[in-house]
């Protein structure tokens, strides 16, 4: 069996595997959170995220708010390199120990005014690794937190319902 067949008998015997997604909520619900931006930074809105110890989760999910279908960067949102070009800080995972000084020099860095978003539960308290010895807990023992954005990890439509609840 050649490997093209293989592929075509499991598609076949498998179905859909794909479940359908709300584009019509997401396409409203970006517009709208482009609109709040746009009115309170005139610009996009500017991202450096930093990942404290998180086990990938909420990187995955952040990775694909930035794909074809949830498309951040179309409603204003742009994720930089630099905490320079950064109006937010988005944090994941509990503070670990050798991170917490890489943190708040990230902070340090971002030009004013400015404002740290904490993504997964982890980031809020230390999630599963709460008082760890290794673990500062969560990033409000570090950084003043302006946003959580619950779950584990949380859904890219629940990241994007909630930055614009907090805009």
């Amino acid at each position: 069996m050649t490997m093209l067949s293989h592929i075509l008998k499991n598609r076949l015997k498998k179905g859909l595997v794909t479940r359908p997604i709300a584009s019509q909520e997401i396409d409203s619900l970006g517009q709208e959170l482009n609109r709040t931006i746009n009115k309170i930074f005139k610009r996009s809105l500017h991202i450096r995220e930093v990942d404290t110890g998180s086990c990938g989760a909420c990187e995955s999910e952040i990775i694909a708010a930035t794909n074809p279908i949830y498309d951040l960067q179309r409603f204003g949102i742009s994720f930089v390199a630099s905490p320079r070009h950064a109006d937010a800080l988005l944090v994941t995972g509990p503070v670990s120990k050798n991170m917490v000084l890489a943190l708040k020099k990230t902070y340090e860095a971002m030009p004013e005014p400015k404002f740290v978003i904490t993504l997964g539960d982890c980031a809020l308290d230390g999630g599963v690794f709460k008082g760890s010895y290794y673990v500062e807990n969560g990033v409000s023992s570090v950084l003043p937190v302006s946003l959580h954005i619950p779950g584990c990890p949380p859904t890219p439509l629940e990241i994007i319902k909630r930055l614009l609840a907090f805009l």
